[in-house]
């Protein structure tokens, strides 16, 4: 005779092996091959011990909120490097770009990539202090606020409702106890019974085993039946307690265990916002800053404009050049020619002069100095002129600031 378990267990395979027959080989069962049905009910939760994993969740929360501050302080770095990565950059090529032989809307164009590298560089700085200064203090000010630790160990969040499943579960302990001692003295009482059949049967149709052992045999056989009858009915009567007492004990235990989901969702629900945040900080392309800059760029790109380029050199470099034709000049005696000579340099004495005051002037291109006497400004730069342009088209200026020094003279015009 089988124990009860035993013969569900023997069923639920004949019907796994039926089921596999006629549905195919391909056909898993629910649970793992190397997984028998009493290893699935001893990862239950209503079994003895097994609260541990929802106890534990408090701990892997507070160890969880340390990895997302250490990973986003890495982001934050990576973010700082990258804003460090773009200002080198354009600070690199500054210089080589306000130097290079291009000119007019086409060089400006170049030049704003490099400012807006540098705006884009204090937008990415900004992203970094915002991960480090609100999200990651944030999350430490939370963590601080909801796990209180306890003087040796762990936290009184966890040992609250561990205590609480505790005292949910020592009446149920105690009870699946004695079942499983009851189910055992039960099933050794049925193996007894089974044996002692067996010998019976044996030495009814064996002639060598006398009356006497004979009726002792039977004997036995009826005292294991009987005491096995006991036995079940023991079992029994402790069973139908342990089911009578499940509804208050699921009650209690889904109690304490509402209490720890209640926590758990708060946690998700912070963790939920601050992961918002962090997105929010992230997210270039809701960035009003991000848009602003590539929206002046695409618009300095679009002002491109070739025929004023072209009409900028032309003049500058071109036909469209003013020059001295050649015309006829007449002799003059030398006597004249020195007297004029000393008129023209009166002259040029007195306009110099008239450029002590100096001339208020406007850039009209930028301009790098190459030389240490050379002066260099930003289109639309308002300055003095306070020399006059030499033979080599050089004019001599001062800023604001006193600094003096040579420029082409036709990258500025006067100031009307």
């Amino acid at each position: 005779m089988k124990p009860p378990d035993a013969e569900s267990e023997d069923l639920g395979e004949s019907k796994e092996a039926n089921s596999g027959r006629v549905k195919g080989s391909s056909i898993m069962s629910s649970l793992p091959k190397e997984t028998s049905l009493e290893d699935a009910n001893n990862e239950s939760f209503w079994m003895p011990g097994n609260y541990h994993r929802t106890v534990k969740r408090t701990n892997d929360s507070f160890r969880a909120c340390n990895d997302i501050v250490a990973c986003f302080q890495e982001r934050a770095r990576v973010e700082r490097q990258y804003a460090q990565h773009l200002s080198e950059w354009s600070s690199k090529w500054t210089p080589l770009v306000d130097a290079s032989p291009l000119y007019g809307s086409l060089l400006q164009a170049w030049q704003c990539f490099l400012s807006s590298a540098d705006r884009l560089s204090a937008v990415h700085s900004s992203i970094c202090r915002s991960l480090v200064s609100e999200d990651a203090d944030r999350v430490k000010t939370w963590q601080k606020d909801t796990f209180h630790k306890k003087m040796l160990c762990g936290f009184q969040e966890s040992q609250d409702i561990e205590t609480g499943f505790i005292r949910a579960q020592k009446p149920w302990a105690k009870r699946l106890k004695k079942l499983d001692k009851a189910r055992s003295i039960f099933h050794k009482a049925s193996l007894k019974e089974q044996t002692a059949c067996g010998r019976e049967t044996h030495a009814q149709g064996n002639p060598d085993i006398p009356i006497e052992k004979q009726k002792k045999i039977q004997e036995e056989r009826e005292q294991a039946g009987l005491e096995t009858k006991k036995m079940r009915a023991r079992y029994e009567k402790m069973l139908e307690e342990v089911t009578r007492y499940a509804p208050r004990y699921m009650e209690e235990m889904e109690s304490i265990f509402d209490q720890s989901q209640e926590e758990e969702r708060k946690r998700i629900s912070f963790l939920k916002q601050a992961f918002l945040s962090i997105h929010r900080h992230l997210d270039i392309t809701n960035n009003d800053s991000i848009k602003a800059v590539y929206s002046e760029l695409h618009q300095v790109l679009m002002s491109i404009n070739e025929q004023e380029d072209l009409r900028w050199w032309k003049n500058h470099h071109g036909p469209g050049m003013p020059t001295d034709w050649p015309q006829f000049q007449d002799w003059t005696p030398d006597e004249k020619q020195k007297k004029e000579n000393k008129q023209i340099e009166q002259n040029d004495t007195l306009e110099r002069s008239v450029m002590i005051g100096g001339v208020k002037v406007r850039a009209v291109y930028d301009y790098m100095g190459q030389e240490r006497d050379e002066l260099s400004f930003k289109a639309g730069e308002e300055f003095l002129k306070i020399e006059d342009e030499d033979d080599q088209g050089w004019c001599k200026g001062m800023k604001d600031g006193g600094a003096e020094g040579l420029y082409p003279a036709n990258y500025a015009e006067t100031v009307l």
